[in-house]
């Protein structure tokens, strides 16, 4: 058995990890039936389906058809921009609110983009505030802060 495609195999065997992990976190939840699902069905299932899809991925990577392709160096600063980003977002929700956050959020993770632009970085930001704001505030009632709380007071 050759691997042709490296990116295939390790994001397989990616897949593999995560969903199993979040299988065996679920198993401490209640499970339930299919007709009366506890917290830890959905997680639990979903975890097993995204485990096979990453075995058929990474069998796929296997395949006498499949292009050859090798996985490229990691690139550090792109992912410590997209990372730093999420935990950026993490720390300031509670503090600026949801709409300021995003903006942040969206920002920060743009300067990961080798072609960044700040028109490019901005417009996503106001379409993605738009988006969240509508699904998540007003679509499901989600608590959170949508202005930081020195504008609400």
């Amino acid at each position: 058995m050759r691997v042709r495609r490296q990116t295939d195999l390790l994001s397989g065997l990616m897949f593999i990890v995560v969903g199993l992990g979040f299988s065996l976190i679920a198993r401490g939840y209640s499970m339930g039936t299919a007709a009366k699902m506890g917290p830890g069905y959905f997680p639990f299932w979903l975890g097993i389906v995204l485990a096979l899809l990453g075995a058929v991925v990474a069998i796929g990577a296997t395949s006498a058809k499949a292009e050859e392709d090798r996985m490229a160096r990691w690139d550090f600063k792109t992912m410590l921009w997209v990372l730093g980003s999420v935990v950026v977002f993490g720390l300031v929700l509670k503090p600026l609110g949801m709409v300021l956050s995003v903006l942040v959020l969206v920002i920060l993770s743009s300067m990961a983009s080798h072609e960044f632009s700040w028109k490019g970085a901005v417009l996503n930001a106001i379409v993605l505030v738009i988006i969240s704001t509508v699904a998540f505030v007003y679509g499901i009632n989600l608590q959170m802060p949508v202005w930081p709380a020195f504008l609400t007071n």
